[in-house]
């Protein structure tokens, strides 16, 4: 019996870095850019008629009570600039993981839940930027695997970004009403912090941090990271970036390591 609800302890882990990866990495915008690999979104927007692609992967290890879990989320997303204040955006993770413990080996597969945001920026003056950032995800994961939550959640994000000479600053402040069938919390709270200097033509170091509330019914303890980047600018319309995040807290995963690329038309 405690196999068990250690075996599905990781597997709900394994899920939040899925659906954190949907939720979060979708609609990130350019103009003021706090893109992947940083977790918190700018308020800027692409502008009427742009567009983005980006695809980003990153790889997790955690360990907890003997067991190791590599975990491998990737994400796919597309967004359009509906207006110059208006950004609308689809994404579609997927995830690998694997669990070692002794000497057996589990792992599983698949694609997670579809999500889709709306990013209205309505303030823009002397540097500042406000955003509120809608969601919704679709059950497009397979609930038995816990690669989704088995009903559509909803989400919404308050942005500001500040800019400063070559400075920029990004706070997140989110509501995710997690409707689910897998035994999750329903109501989890978001907060996070971002900055990034632009430290010669084309190449930008990037910091984060954040907390969550758990998903998990049983557990006070609340995920939060660290997490250290940078982005470099091939072209105009082609960005690559690498980072590193750190968890704070133990139902935080240990190490990750991210990666990503944009492209933007």
């Amino acid at each position: 019996m405690k196999w068990c609800e250690k075996k599905a302890g990781r597997g709900r882990k394994a899920l939040r870095i899925l659906g954190l990866s949907a939720a979060l990495l979708v609609g990130s915008a350019r103009v003021s850019s706090a893109q992947h690999p940083l977790i918190t979104d700018d308020a800027g927007t692409l502008g009427k008629g742009r567009y983005q692609i980006e695809i980003n992967a990153e790889y997790g290890s955690d360990e907890d009570n003997g067991a190791v879990q590599h975990t491998t989320p990737a994400v796919s997303a597309f967004t359009y600039g509906m207006s110059d204040s208006v950004d609308v955006s689809i994404g579609m993770p997927y995830l690998w993981t694997s669990t070692s413990e002794s000497s057996s080996t589990t792992g599983l597969n698949g694609p997670g839940d579809m999500a889709i945001t709306v990013k209205w920026r309505f303030y823009e003056k002397n540097g500042l930027e406000l955003a509120l950032r809608p969601g919704m995800t679709l059950s497009t994961g397979d609930r038995d695997k816990e690669l989704g939550t088995g009903r559509m959640t909803y989400s919404l994000f308050f942005i500001a970004t500040g800019e400063a000479g070559p400075w920029a600053f990004h706070l997140n402040l989110g509501y995710i009403a997690n409707e689910n069938e897998i035994d999750q919390r329903v109501s989890i709270w978001h907060a996070s912090a971002a900055s990034e200097v632009e430290v010669v033509k084309g190449l930008k170091l990037v910091a984060n941090a954040g907390i969550q509330r758990n998903t998990e019914k049983d557990s006070n303890s609340n995920p939060a990271f660290i997490l250290g980047g940078v982005v470099y600018s091939i072209t105009d319309d082609i960005d690559i970036d690498a980072g590193y995040k750190y968890g704070l807290t133990r139902p935080e995963v240990d190490h990750t390591v991210l990666a990503g690329v944009t492209f933007h038309f």
